[in-house]
């Protein structure tokens, strides 16, 4: 979604690998084994979303999606490790549900669905005041969101938090939220 905001799709060449994948091409550009990973054009490996972002909005000549200094580029920063968060708990839920029935833990579960129900009533207090900002909070936020909908987790997020679900559906409207809609 950032490379699509700031322009940067014809600078990118995308490579679909899983993290689980036989042929280890994740490992290769990210020690932690995780997508996402970027190479720069001096093959240096940059990885996790967050650090990929901030790259790229660098790259775009800064402060479009990250504000370059005060108040500002605090609050989006955290808007993103909310939103961040949100995603972290929402896996890790999804990944324990996975797990062999007798080795799962009711109490994990039940800590990261607070995490998430936390983090969309943060979301929801602060909808409102985003109308068509696109920062690398809004764009989280909006990844973070489109997982819940996707796996599906909260499934009641939408009836019970108005104002978030309104700013999501007109975000779902941008080019760069309809072109990167999560699918297996």
């Amino acid at each position: 979604m950032a490379a699509i905001e700031l322009d940067l799709m014809d600078r990118i060449e995308i490579t679909v690998a899983g993290p689980l994948g036989p042929d280890g091409a994740v490992a290769a550009d990210n020690p932690l084994g995780k997508v996402p990973a970027l190479v720069d054009d001096d093959g240096q490996p940059v990885f996790d979303s967050a650090v990929i972002c901030a790259y790229l909005d660098d790259l775009a000549g800064g402060g479009k999606i990250i504000p370059a200094s005060g108040a500002e580029r605090f609050r989006v920063l955290t808007l993103e490790a909310t939103a961040d968060g949100m995603m972290d708990a929402g896996l890790l839920r999804m990944l324990e549900s996975r797990r062999p029935e007798g080795e799962r833990s009711p109490g994990w579960v039940e800590k990261q669905v607070k995490v998430c129900r936390k983090g969309l009533d943060v979301l929801d207090a602060q909808a409102d005041r985003w109308g068509d900002a696109c920062t690398i909070g809004q764009i989280a936020a909006f990844c973070a969101l489109s997982y819940y909908e996707f796996r599906p987790l909260e499934a009641d997020w939408r009836d019970t938090r108005p104002a978030l679900a309104d700013w999501y559906d007109t975000f779902s409207a941008r080019k760069s939220a309809e072109a990167t809609e999560p699918h297996d």
